[in-house]
């Protein structure tokens, strides 16, 4: 079994690499440093030398980086079962307030990134018959929130592009599934000052993704909304 996760080194990401690692996935992984991919491909062969692990650096936020990114996962997996777009920034403000550039910077990194590798890599899981897409949307996909700015208009049009791709891939055996966590530990919230209870772990959304990995090619669960026990921030 083959995934592919762009945003892997960190947060959700690396969540759910580490755990797609446990379960024997051999891995492209993606991010902006080498240096943190080879540590991560090393931490990972340590555990389980017989898996490939392949990595790529990249600017997601980059349409001709991606295009590369694509290439290579193509030549590098003549299958994959797994997709996940979780590549993003997050820049708070106010869209009123924001500098110059803010929204197509999240608007080329949210949801460029995940529109032109699905791009390059559907084609393969068409002519397989199978695959699986997750995007990382957000719960900012569902409601605007203070400070939210540009960050919840690219997640609102992830999450349009999470349903374009749902329709269109029903009938040729690619489940399309959107996530939208609420807030969730990552480097993000690093020097917050909240309990640790407060917010949701990175594991969570990783759990989420293999429970929805392992349904029958009969079923697809189309969104998965998570949030703290306590509520949003």
């Amino acid at each position: 079994m083959n995934a592919i996760i762009t945003g892997a080194t960190k947060g959700i990401g690396l969540a759910i690499t580490n755990l797609l690692a446990e379960k024997g996935y051999n891995l492209i992984l993606n991010s902006r440093s080498s240096e943190d991919l080879e540590d991560l491909k090393n931490r990972l062969k340590e555990k389980n030398s017989i898996l490939q692990i392949e990595v790529f650096a990249a600017d997601m936020g980059s349409k001709s980086e991606v295009l590369k990114f694509g290439d290579f996962c193509n030549a590098q997996f003549e299958t994959f079962e797994v997709l996940v777009n979780n590549a993003g920034v997050f820049i708070p403000g106010e869209t009123h307030k924001e500098e110059d550039g803010v929204l197509e910077k999240m608007i080329e990194t949210n949801l460029y990134s995940a529109y032109y590798l699905s791009q390059k890599l559907i084609p393969k899981m068409i002519d397989q018959g199978k695959g699986h897409i997750f995007n990382m949307c957000s719960i900012a996909s569902k409601i605007a929130y203070p400070n939210g700015g540009s960050y919840s208009i690219s997640k609102f049009a992830l999450l349009g592009f999470s349903k374009v791709l749902r329709e269109e891939l029903k009938d040729k055996g690619i489940k399309v599934t959107s996530i939208l966590p609420g807030a969730t530990w990552s480097n993000s919230w690093k020097g917050v000052e909240l309990p640790e209870s407060r917010l949701m772990q990175a594991n969570d959304i990783a759990l989420a993704v293999w429970n929805a990995i392992q349904m029958s090619p009969s079923a697809v669960v189309e969104e998965i909304i998570l949030r703290p026990q306590l509520g949003d921030l």
